[in-house]
């Protein structure tokens, strides 16, 4: 059994069982799928700031913590407690494509060129990590939630603007892969 669990399990087993999460949230406790709010509770429960948005009874969603904190450790599990020590298969087309940009560095699927305490330091490292977390998180609470809450919960419940939100991260997406990172990685 424990052999079943070290190896990736593929796409047509694991999607199902993420895209079965939603009816279960929603039957259970009709609660909806979506990461990027843990944040907003996380805040409302330990700061004690007169701040309007966060002026809510965060207990009502605190199993949103729970989930949260439960994906924190099943990525632990996961990746440090059952790691079978293989290498990432990555596509070679893949690994030409990021090399080509001058990233030779992977620990696992993680360029360390970029990803790195040493990168964070370097102009490209924050123009990366920093500026690409806070436009993350700009972006999702500008759309009302991430990419898991749109694309998983918000398409599922055929939601138009989840629709639309889903078309305009695939399209940002693309843009960076193809035009933005290729620049800051040959630029900065």
């Amino acid at each position: 059994m424990l052999e079943l669990i070290m190896k990736p399990w593929p796409w047509y087993v694991s999607g199902p069982l993420i895209g079965l999460t939603v009816p279960l949230l929603l039957l259970l406790g009709n609660k909806m799928l979506g990461i990027s709010s843990s944040l907003r509770h996380t805040c409302a429960a330990v700061l004690p700031a007169n701040i309007p948005f966060l002026q809510y009874n965060w207990k009502e969603e605190a199993w949103n913590l729970f989930f949260a904190f439960g994906m924190i450790i099943g990525g632990f599990i996961g990746g440090v407690l059952l790691n079978n020590g293989e290498p990432v298969n990555i596509s070679p087309e893949t690994v030409r494509d990021i090399e080509a940009l001058g990233i030779h560095s992977f620990n696992g699927l993680i360029p360390s060129d970029v990803y790195s305490w040493s990168a964070l330091f370097t102009l490209q490292g924050f123009v990366v990590i920093v500026l690409g977390a806070f436009m993350i998180g700009f972006g999702s609470r500008y759309a009302g939630g991430c990419t898991s809450g749109h694309a998983i919960m918000g398409l599922s419940s055929l939601q138009f603007a989840s629709l639309i939100t889903v078309i305009f991260f695939f399209i940002g997406g693309l843009l960076m892969t193809w035009v933005i990172a290729p620049w800051i990685y040959s630029f900065l």
